[in-house]
């Protein structure tokens, strides 16, 4: 396979396209809220959720019938024509490359809302040439528009061949903003025995070893403790590390028991421990769900900001409530508190829940 030169990487792909970004910024998108514009109802909702959810996304694709498509395609037209989305977001998620809707999906949104249009979701990619497609057809429609910033790319991880081509999709294009996990295509993709939309299942578990006699013996019928295991964990790994290598950002997908707030809770906590910013929301329920999880406690925080002060200049090591600190530990702090910068920026709430917190003495 051909690779460009590196010095042509982030050069624009037409003839008048907006130069590509160097380096993605990290815009906080906790919660991506999918709506259905071809829904009145939903739709007419749209402009007073601005501010309140990190991302809005119009869903052109899964979820809505064939037959609402275009009703879709033009819903989201005016609704971004309509609305200030202010500090939010606005993504859509476009039609299968394989579908027969995807081209006029791209034609219709970059020159009506190509300038508020933050992110396209491109869904079942498998592999690099799906992300250079896209991106081609990006800079000729935004050179055609007189777009002056790019139109970034977010992959749907929903394919056994994308997983297994996890680096090369992230590594595809300057354009890459992220990567999502989408485990109800994977999982039929890759022939699992689930019928869950994500989270544990009770089937993939371990057991506590048998107790054993008086003699040693096992007791293989006696009472045993199980532990129910995360089907999604090796995944979001592998798309965790595939993304921090390119510096582009990894999000849990959806959720699909919405009744089960407790167990979407878990899921949302797990992916955020393992790296990921921010993940899908499929009911506004979810959005408080994401937006308290993937957002730093107040104790993580005041953590961090002593390890900050008490390193001073970031190498050797200390003792914190007993538990040696160093320079690795000084790296993750960091994160933390920039994430903490970034959320109090657009989160009220939030900024007052931080600055309450006592800034350690010499910070």
């Amino acid at each position: 396979m051909s690779h460009k030169s590196p010095k042509d990487f982030f050069r624009p792909l037409a003839v008048g396209a907006p130069a590509p970004l160097r380096e993605i910024p990290a815009r906080p998108s906790r919660a991506i809220h999918f709506f259905d514009p071809s829904n009145e109802k939903m739709a007419a909702k749209i402009p007073a959720m601005v501010g309140t959810v990190d991302v809005l996304l119009g869903n052109l694709e899964d979820a809505v019938k064939a037959d609402n498509k275009e009703a879709a395609r033009e819903g989201l037209v005016r609704i971004a024509q309509a609305t200030d989305f202010g500090p939010t977001q606005l993504w859509t998620r476009i039609n299968a490359l394989d579908s027969p809707w995807v081209l006029d999906d791209l034609t219709t949104l970059v020159p009506a809302i190509g300038d508020k249009l933050d992110v396209i979701m491109v869904p079942k990619v498998q592999g690099a040439e799906d992300i250079h497609y896209v991106d081609r057809l990006l800079a000729q429609l935004e050179a055609k528009a007189g777009l002056t910033r790019p139109i970034l790319i977010h992959a749907i991880l929903e394919t056994a061949r994308g997983v297994a081509n996890v680096e090369e999709i992230c590594g595809a294009s300057p354009r890459m903003q992220g990567l999502s996990l989408g485990p109800a295509d994977l999982a039929a993709d890759r022939k699992m025995k689930t019928t869950r939309v994500g989270g544990g299942h009770p089937g993939y578990l371990v057991r506590q070893d048998p107790p054993r006699d008086a003699e040693g013996a096992a007791q293989i019928d006696a009472q045993r403790s199980i532990f129910q295991q995360d089907l999604w964990h090796y995944t979001i790994a592998k798309m965790v590390d595939a993304c921090a290598t390119h510096g582009i950002y990894p999000y849990y997908g959806p959720f699909g028991d919405i009744a089960d707030v407790v167990a979407c809770e878990d899921q949302f906590r797990n992916a955020f421990l393992l790296g990921c910013v921010g993940t899908w929301s499929l009911h506004p329920k979810q959005i408080a769900i994401a937006n308290r999880v993937f957002s730093p406690s107040v104790e993580d925080i005041a953590h961090a900001r002593r390890v900050v002060a008490a390193m001073g200049d970031g190498t050797g090591a200390v003792m914190i409530d007993g538990k040696m600190e160093d320079d690795a530990s000084l790296k993750q702090c960091l994160v933390l508190v920039d994430l903490a910068e970034e959320l109090a920026a657009i989160d009220p709430e939030l900024k007052k829940q931080y600055d309450a917190i006592e800034t350690p003495e010499g910070a």
